[in-house]
């Protein structure tokens, strides 16, 4: 016997002893591309059939034989099960439904995604024109202190020309006061002086 012959006959025992004793331990697999399967409670059609098993349904190996399965499903019910049927391969129809079921979720999030960001916009567009009404407010501020600064200094130019004014009209009734005191003093004073003239030409007469 040949290396090849040899290698060969390595192989089909090993895979021999896989198909009989089964697997040991415990490992995923499908039902093929069929549309329904029966799960009966031993390993022949003579058995009670105990569920019906669409393609693409998950089970997993309680015991592997070539003919028949030991199988659990996703709910915990045991049977048996042609193993022709059963495939370690995702089925492309569960690959479907899982892509699509995927595909919805990730619309989802993507829905969820652009109505926060459109709410994001309108929070953004809501404080833009907080900020402007900020800045206009603050402009505002700004310019009333600078009337306000200006109207006190107006203010106190207008109070000192007030005063100034009140000075001036003191210092010219004051002078008007003396005027008019110096004219009346040099009004009696010529009357004394004409008093006494005329009384001193009426003496000499005599």
């Amino acid at each position: 016997m040949n290396m090849r012959k040899m290698m060969r006959f390595l192989v089909f025992i090993c895979l021999s002893g896989w198909v009989c004793a089964g697997p040991l331990v415990a490992q995923s697999i499908y039902v093929s591309g069929i549309t329904k399967i029966t799960m009966r409670t031993g390993p022949g059609v003579e058995h009670k059939i105990v569920a019906m098993l669409t393609s693409g349904s998950k089970l997993e190996t309680i015991e592997y034989q070539q003919a028949w399965s030991h199988v659990r499903t996703q709910n915990n019910k045991t049977g048996w099960v042609l193993s022709r049927f059963l495939t370690q391969k995702v089925p492309q129809t569960l690959l479907v439904k899982q892509l699509q079921k995927e595909n919805e979720r990730l619309v989802g999030v993507l829905e969820q995604t652009e109505g926060k960001n459109l709410a994001l916009v309108e929070k953004n567009s809501s404080l833009l024109g907080i900020e402007a009404k900020y800045k206009k407010l603050e402009q505002a501020s700004a310019d009333f202190l600078k009337l306000n600064e200006s109207y006190k200094e107006l203010t106190k130019q207008s109070q000192d020309q007030q005063n100034h004014i009140l000075t001036l009209e003191k210092n010219l009734n004051n002078e008007e006061k003396i005027w008019f005191l110096s004219g009346a003093g040099v009004f009696i004073v010529g009357l004394i002086i004409g008093l006494s003239t005329r009384k001193n030409k009426r003496s000499s007469l005599l």
